[in-house]
C-alpha cells in the first residue's frame, strides 16, 4: 500500500506541474486566446476529477495504516498525510468547483468579481494545491 502511495502522490504531483507549467503556457503561446482558454480549461476540468479522485484513493489508503484501537493515537506522520490530503481536497473544490461557475458568470457580465480577480484566486488554489502535494509526495518517500 505504501508503494501504491507513493507512486500516486510521485504522479499527481507530476501532473500538477506539467499541466501549470508547461500545458496551460504551450496553449497560450501558439493559439488564440480563445482557444487556449477552453483548452486549458478543459484541461484543468479533467485535472479537478482526477485531483479528486486522487486525493480520495490516497485518504483511503493511508486510513489502512491508521491504528484501530482506541487507545493507540495514529503517528504524527499520518495527522501530516491527512492533512495535506485535505488541504488537497479543498483547494480542488473551491479552486475548481467554486470559482470556475463564478468566472463563467464573471465572462458573461455577472457577478461582484470580475474574471481577472477570480482567476487569480483559482491560480492560486492550484498553485497551493500544487505545493501540497509535492510536500505530500515528498513527505511520502521520507524514510
Amino acid at each position: 500500500m505504501q508503494r501504491l502511495a507513493r507512486l500516486l502522490a510521485g504522479l499527481w504531483a507530476g501532473l500538477l506541474v506539467g499541466l501549470g507549467a508547461i500545458g496551460a503556457p504551450a496553449g497560450f503561446a501558439v493559439a488564440t486566446v480563445e482557444v487556449a482558454g477552453r483548452t486549458a480549461g478543459r484541461m484543468f476540468a479533467i485535472e479537478a476529477y482526477v485531483s479528486l479522485a486522487v486525493a480520495v484513493l490516497l485518504l483511503l489508503l493511508t486510513r489502512q495504516t491508521v491504528p484501530t484501537e482506541p487507545d493507540q493515537l495514529p503517528a504524527p506522520a499520518l495527522n501530516t498525510h491527512l492533512l495535506l490530503l485535505l488541504g488537497t481536497l479543498f483547494c480542488t473544490i473551491v479552486g475548481y468547483f467554486v470559482l470556475q461557475p463564478m468566472m463563467a458568470a464573471a465572462r458573461a457580465g455577472e457577478g461582484s468579481l470580475s474574471f481577472g480577480a477570480l482567476h487569480g484566486l483559482s491560480a492560486g488554489f492550484f498553485a497551493l494545491k500544487g505545493l501540497l502535494v509535492l510536500m505530500l509526495a515528498w513527505r511520502f518517500t521520507a524514510r
